[in-house]
């Protein structure tokens, strides 16, 4: 089921599910108001109820158990102030302009074609996170029902798919309801712990991992963990993906916007660097309890033995755990399928020119995650970790650069989100060369080349060239590349409707999603304009 022109490419017709709302999200555009029913309070806690994810546990554990306590906790402390400070200007210019960080990412330096490139690396985050969970939530399954791991894998991915095809309609509903007994089940072992076991902070922070030798701060050991740390920089795209569906700011509601946007946006990091701490506290647990070395960075025995203390019997602890981890899989893992859905939407949909509908990918991000996961992506864990770090580092402090300096200081980026292929070069080398510089160089720094300094460091690297590079390469080019045309009276004749027409589709969408089109002679919707392969870009002369 495909999008299809007819006959000289004037007309355009969709499947059902593109123009259906609650299937499509209005993914590839403008979250309009009609559709933005839920409150600040409803988006915020959809938007904290996707971090319910074990990847935290499983990593925290992980750099425990490879680099010790002291290096692990200062490295995921490191790797949160990163994450947050980034993740600010990201969330508040997607929520105040509703649009999702693809949408973003084309307005803050990279071009209508150049975001193509980091549409593909927000989708990789997403099919390698929900491996991992899959992972995970097959661990546990394995653990309690003794279903071989390449079953649990395919019965993972399988039951996220109907949970998922309804969007932010159902996901809503589901992480409000499950978020408090989550909450209830997250917090209680430690404490149970702490209780039965007094001494377990100390011999926390004492654990050395794997080995003997990781007693104490080793800065190459640090950058190495904080680097795998800040491959969650990425998370702050699904934040977005719900924060879109924002209200609008207005005088009454300021103060619960800011702090519904704060909470959900860059503040799922302060949840996220606790559970990473719960998880290399859990790891030192678990060992204490005579789980082994190779076993220990799996949430599943975390939790059993967390749960032990609390309940004190084996089977009633396994039992708890089983659901708990089962629970944490299913709020994440419909998240990481809902926003690889829309990565790969937008990056085929200016690719392709077609556009068969959000759900389609939804079936093609989890059969990328399945086939990772049946891979054991989980033996390497921190090796594709690490390196994706990297990459995904680069991207969001080009956008953070030009979100914080091009736009409000340098006044060279437009002060708006420009999202729409009409009003946009194809590529702009503010954003985009800057991203590629910082990600060449941080990737040699990775594999060695640079010493070993940056090899653990590279990561911060990629961050600081980033951030550095956008801003001297937007003076360089005195903003020019941004937009191909203005959109001065280009909608004449509809100054007072807030919905228009497209002349393609025939359906009608807000305003801000519109656009006029030489080719079609009349207004034109941003995903008809995407998917438009015939104009050769008419509209933009000269760009």
């Amino acid at each position: 089921m495909s999008s299809v022109v007819t006959e000289g490419g004037r007309n355009r017709t969709f499947n059902k599910w593109v123009n259906n709302p609650v299937l499509e999200d209005y993914s590839l555009r403008y979250a309009p108001k009609s559709f933005r029913k839920w409150s600040e309070y409803a988006v915020a806690t959809a938007a904290l109820g996707g971090i319910a994810y074990m990847a935290d546990q499983a990593i925290g554990g992980s750099l425990a158990v490879q680099f010790g306590f002291m290096n692990a906790f200062w490295g995921i402390f490191a790797a949160a102030v990163v994450i947050f400070l980034t993740g600010i200007p990201i969330a508040y210019y997607s929520a105040r302009y509703n649009v999702d960080v693809d949408l973003l990412t084309r307005g803050a330096g990279f071009g209508y074609l150049g975001s193509t490139i980091t549409s593909i690396i927000y989708a990789s985050f997403t099919f390698i996170f929900f491996a991992l969970e899959g992972s995970i939530m097959a661990q546990a399954l394995y653990l309690y029902f003794g279903i071989p791991l390449a079953i649990g894998y395919a019965l993972g991915a399988m039951v996220i798919i109907p949970l998922v095809v309804f969007g932010m309609s159902l996901l809503s509903k589901l992480q409000m309801w499950t978020q408090p007994l989550w909450l209830l089940l997250l917090f209680t072992p430690p404490i149970a712990v702490l209780i039965g076991k007094p001494h377990a902070v100390a011999d926390w922070m004492s654990f050395t991992g794997a080995n003997p030798a990781h007693s104490g701060f080793n800065p190459l050991l640090f950058g190495t963990a904080a680097g795998i740390a800040l491959s969650l920089i990425a998370q702050i795209g699904e934040q977005v993906d719900y924060l879109r569906f924002m209200p609008d700011k207005t005088r009454a509601n300021r103060g619960k916007w800011w702090f519904a946007v704060l909470a959900a946006g860059p503040g799922w990091v302060i949840l996220g660097a606790l559970k990473q701490w719960m998880g290399s506290f859990f790891a030192s647990v678990s060992v204490a309890n005579g789980t082994s070395m190779a076993e220990a960075d799996q949430p599943i025995h975390m939790y059993v033995a967390g749960f032990h203390y609390l309940f004190g019997n084996p089977f009633v602890a396994l039992s708890v755990a089983t659901f708990f981890v089962l629970l944490s899989q299913v709020k994440i893992n419909v998240t990481n399928a809902y926003s690889g859905s829309l990565s790969w939407s937008n990056f085929f949909s200016r690719v392709l020119h077609s556009h068969p509908g959000r759900v389609v990918y939804v079936f093609f991000n989890v059969g990328i995650a399945l086939a990772l996961m049946e891979a054991n992506m989980f033996a390497v864990l921190d090796h594709i970790l690490g390196f994706y770090s990297n990459v995904a580092v680069a991207w969001i402090g080009a956008v953070t650069a030009d979100l914080v300096i091009n736009k409000p200081i340098l006044k060279l980026s437009p002060s708006y989100v420009e999202f729409k292929r009409a009003h946009l070069y194809n590529f702009n080398p503010v954003g985009f060369g800057s991203m590629m510089f910082a990600s060449i160089v941080s990737v040699i720094a990775f594999f060695g080349y640079l010493g070993d300094v940056l090899q653990a460091y590279s990561c911060f690297l990629a961050l600081g060239l980033a951030f550095v590079a956008s801003p001297i390469v937007c003076l360089i080019t005195q903003g020019k590349y941004y937009l191909a045309r203005t959109s001065d009276n280009e909608l004449k004749g509809h100054e007072h409707d807030s919905e228009i027409m497209c002349t393609s589709c025939g359906f009608e969408y807000a305003k801000k999603d519109m656009v006029h089109c030489p080719f079609h002679t009349g207004p034109i919707c941003s995903l008809c304009c995407s998917l438009e392969g015939a104009c050769h870009d008419m509209c933009k002369t000269g760009a």
